[in-house]
């Protein structure tokens, strides 16, 4: 039996970080016994375990306990786990560490800057080390962006250190360990940078160079004698203009070593405390994946460039040896037009990076920047060696746990791309688009694609942060949650996308079952669904979320046209069903807390409901808003007087869509989950194996490596169809990778953090097999399936210690397991080779030659009639047909034979 995944907080050995609480969590793996049976945490001040301070055992819960124990500033923490099992096992953790910051420890630094004529200072202090050196901490903030360097080795792995930051509330300051890189005599340099604090970030043109640059440090040592000594920013310190002239997170970066070290040096400034100081709690964020080129192009307009054959976000490090005196500048893109490089859909993002060389050998990168990209342009000198440059993907740490691999390429292709939508899109704060004037934390997205996140990705310290600067944010707006962060609108809010504050906490405690967390965001919650109500009660108080500006189903092709922003669904029905779903989550959050408040916000549930049920529903049952995203809804929240009704009404208006999808970031994103949970698992595969527009296969056949803006965002000639709203890499439509976790693998929790699950996986010829890890909160489920050669389905399932799932194989009677792994071989009477059937569309029938002789040979009016332009006919099907086959003067039975021979093509 092994511990592992021990984390706290859900972080690694978390250093310096702001711990509002201390939540420890663990997993068992390789064990033989189902459950635990008693367990143990220690905390001591040694790492030998010698010095213990606290302990606990019993009741112990592997999704969070807490260690209550007062903390001490500069203190690093041990701790170990130990767990029994019902089988006799025992096990113990690794000795683990957490060590705190300063706390309440007042600082002794000052704040210095330049003066105001001056940017992208690089400060200077040296000094002398005399004595043996025990440990060394750094406590360190640089607005807007900081590198900092002891004896020209950079201090930690974080780039773009101090990450973004609640600007109007305060700046994190960031804690690294520096015993190592002391000697006898010490150069300490720190390297400024304008980032999102300072240069141009946000829609429009906004710029913020009235916040000064700033910087504020501590170098505390801890000698072996025993002593102490602080080294600290002051006037000592000195600063010059560095290599540095241009940085902007949309712009890029410019390096010029022409004549750099000739800047004179010039005393720092002491300037006001620009803001308040708090220990991190942004992730690490860092390179977390290196990529070579995969090809270097020389283009028709005669250009260099470097395709990484990946589309996502970072930067590009170069080292090749660049002659003094020569220019070098990159240039990104995401896609190629014509085969030449192109980035006019990046609007006004020069996404640039340019170094003018010294000649001195070094790794060239940019420091204070990231950059959106597939291509490269190199330009400046011919020779470019391609092995010399590689790509490095930025992101949050973050642990993936999903993992999926089925039968079928393209549908492994479009898992990566929902992957790699989030991993260029979590870089400190979940962003709408990593390349263009724009990378903001827009709510609305983050809200649609956070529980498919949660399958990707261990996203609970990344959406603590997230979650915490939207509080901050929404305190300073009375309650109001913003549509982006950082916010340059107060004040302005909307439905779905301000419902993020109740929806991603929600998917929070659904994932990782933390009721600590759960409390932390209960206010968010709570204060959000309170500011819609108050406003809905200055009106007269229908209950109904129908007032403001929406979004609505942002991107739908029902507009008024396919690039319409604007969809079809009524905003007032969509906005009051997710007001009715916050409110509801509420009700949720404070039962699960023990809170009063439940029935009162039960009630104001209950109350939307019927606000919505009279306003939007006839009184026989039928919706009134008869659209794809209507239905859509209205089954996800479970809102309807008959649900029949709202099923045939679903159907009724997708065969009058032609069975296209219609929906924007509300439908869209939720359309096959929904199908597959109400009985229409067979239309959510036909969606999603679409390969023509609008589906997620079309994307991947035009070689996308991420998931686009738009449906048609590349038209089917390569071109891309516009320049004003069109990301390449923009993960909202990445959600339907939630249907291959939840329904075609079959996971899903009924207990908060998976401690209880189904697996009740959906089998699917074109997909061929399914193998599928999630590695959750609470341990690994494996759902596995294979349709054999004859027909049988074989399934292997695993169910991690301490849990259990009610598993549900086709046509079998579920059954409740506990932890252990399983196989199942069964046959079904429906036969799952079966690619076709009566309901199957002549689109996909006449793309196969056997299905083609059957329709030849039974009904070929239908073969050679239908008019292969016409999009409503070639979504007709056999049956449509049969109910007129008097038409076809042909005789029903030719139907059915048709039908017979066409359901026994098989895989």
């Amino acid at each position: 039996m092994e511990i592992y995944a021990v984390k706290i907080n859900g972080l690694d050995h978390p250093m310096g970080f702001d711990f509002e609480h201390l939540l420890c969590s663990w997993k068992v793996r390789n064990n033989k016994g189902k459950k635990q049976t008693q367990a143990k945490i220690q905390v001591a001040k040694d790492e030998k375990m010698s010095e213990v301070i606290w302990e606990k055992e019993g009741g112990l819960d592997s999704l969070g306990t807490v260690l209550e124990f007062s903390m001490r500033p500069y203190t690093r923490y041990y701790y170990q786990i130990t767990v029994h099992s019902d089988a006799g096992e025992e096990s113990k953790s690794e000795v683990l560490y957490f060590e705190t910051a300063k706390l309440e420890e007042p600082w002794t630094a000052k704040w210095i800057g330049v003066r105001r004529e001056d940017t992208h200072p690089e400060f200077r202090r040296d000094f002398s080390i005399t004595k043996e050196v025990k440990s060394a901490r750094l406590y360190i903030c640089g607005l807007g962006i900081f590198e900092t360097y002891l004896g020209g080795k950079k201090v930690g792995n974080d780039l773009l250190a101090p990450f973004i930051n609640d600007y109007e509330e305060h700046y994190q300051y960031c804690t690294y360990d520096v015993t190592e890189l002391l000697d006898t005599e010490n150069e300490w340099m720190v390297l400024l940078g304008d980032g999102w604090y300072r240069g141009h970030f946000g829609l429009g043109e906004p710029t913020h160079y009235e916040r000064p640059l700033a910087l504020i440090a501590e170098l505390h040592i801890w000698y072996a004698d025993g002593t102490t000594e602080t080294i600290c920013t002051d006037e000592s310190w000195q600063y010059r203009k560095s290599f540095t002239t241009l940085s902007d997170i949309y712009n890029g970066e410019t390096q010029d070593y022409g004549n750099w070290q000739a800047e004179s040096w010039k005393e720092s400034v002491l300037i006001k405390a620009p803001g308040k100081l708090c220990a991190r709690y942004s992730s690490a964020l860092h390179d977390m994946e290196h990529l070579p080129v995969k090809e270097v192009i020389h283009t028709p307009a005669g250009e260099t460039v470097l395709d990484f054959g990946q589309n996502f976000a970072g930067h590009v490090v170069c080292t090749q040896p660049i002659p003094q005196g020569i220019t070098m500048t990159l240039e990104f893109g995401e896609i190629l037009q014509e085969g030449n490089f192109y980035h006019e859909n990046y609007r006004h993002a020069e996404s640039r990076f340019t170094y003018v060389s010294d000649g001195v050998p070094r790794e060239i990168r940019p420091r204070f920047t990231f950059f959106g990209f597939r291509y490269v342009k190199v330009s400046g000198f011919e020779q470019v060696d391609a092995s010399c440059f590689e790509g490095r993907a930025i992101y949050s740490e973050m642990d993936q746990i999903g993992f999926i691999k089925t039968g079928n390429p393209k549908i492994n292709q479009l898992f990566s791309n929902s992957l790699w939508g989030l991993k260029s899109n979590f870089v400190d704060m979940p962003t709408d688009c990593p390349q263009r004037d724009e990378r903001l934390g827009w709510t609305g997205d983050a809200q649609v694609f956070c529980t498919t996140a949660g399958y990707h990705m261990d996203t609970r310290a990344f959406y603590h942060k997230f979650l915490r600067d939207l509080r901050s944010d929404q305190k300073r707006n009375h309650g109001g949650a913003a549509i982006y962060l950082p916010n340059a609108f107060p004040g302005l809010t909307a439905g779905i996308w301000s419902d993020v504050a109740a929806f991603m906490p929600k998917m929070l405690y659904d994932y990782y079952g933390s009721k600590e967390e759960l409390a932390v965001n209960y206010p968010l919650m709570k204060d959000w669904v309170d500011y819609v109500y108050r406003q809905d009660c200055s009106r007269g108080k229908k209950n109904l979320y129908d007032f403001g500006f929406q979004f609505g189903d942002w991107l739908a092709l029902d507009g008024a046209t396919e690039q319409s922003t604007f969809g079809r669904t009524d905003n007032g029905y969509v906005c009051s069903m997710y007001y009715w779903a916050s409110t509801r989550y509420v009700a949720d959050a404070a039962e699960a807390l023990g809170l009063a408040e439940v029935s009162e916000y039960a009630d104001r549930a209950e109350d939307i409901k019927e606000a919505i049920l009279s306003e939007y529903f006839t009184s026989s049952g039928r919706l009134a808003v008869d659209t794809q995203t209507g239905y859509l809804v209205a089954l996800k929240f479970g809102i309807y007087k008959d649900k029949q009704k709202v099923i045939d009404g679903l159907k009724n208006r997708m065969k009058q869509d032609l069975n296209r999808l219609k929906g924007g970031f509300v439908g869209s994103t939720m359309m096959n989950c929904v199908l597959a949970e109400n009985g229409m698992v067979d239309k959510a595969y036909d969606l999603l194996l679409y390969e023509g527009f609008p589906g997620w296969l079309y994307a991947v056949n035009l070689g996308a490596t991420t998931i686009w803006e738009r449906w048609n965002s590349v038209l089917p000639d390569g071109t891309i169809s516009g320049t004003q709203m069109n990301s390449l890499n923009h993960y909202s439509y990445g959600s339907v990778v939630e249907f291959l976790y939840r329904y075609a693998a079959g996971i899903v929790p009924t207990a908060p953090g998976f401690k209880k699950a189904r697996i009740a996986p959906c089998p699917e010829i074109r997909l061929g097999h399914m193998e599928c890890s999630y590695d959750s909160v609470s341990g690994k489920y494996v759902s596995n399936w294979r349709i054999e050669d004859d027909g049988s389905l074989s399934f292997y399932i695993e169910i991690p210690f301490g849990c259990e799932a009610e598993v549900i194989l086709p046509e079998q009677e579920s059954k409740i397991l506990e932890a252990g792994s399983y196989d199942f071989h069964i046959r079904t009477d429906k036969d799952y080779r079966a690619l076709y059937s009566a309901d199957t569309p002549y689109e996909r029938l006449f793309a196969d030659e056997r299905a083609v002789e059957i329709l030849k040979k039974y009904v070929p009016e239908i073969y050679y009639g239908t008019n292969r332009e016409d999009q409503e006919a070639m979504n007709k099907c056999l049956n449509d047909s049969k109910t007129r086959a008097a038409l076809f003067r042909n005789p029903t039975e030719s139907f059915d034979r048709a039908i017979g021979e066409i359901r026994a093509i098989r895989a």
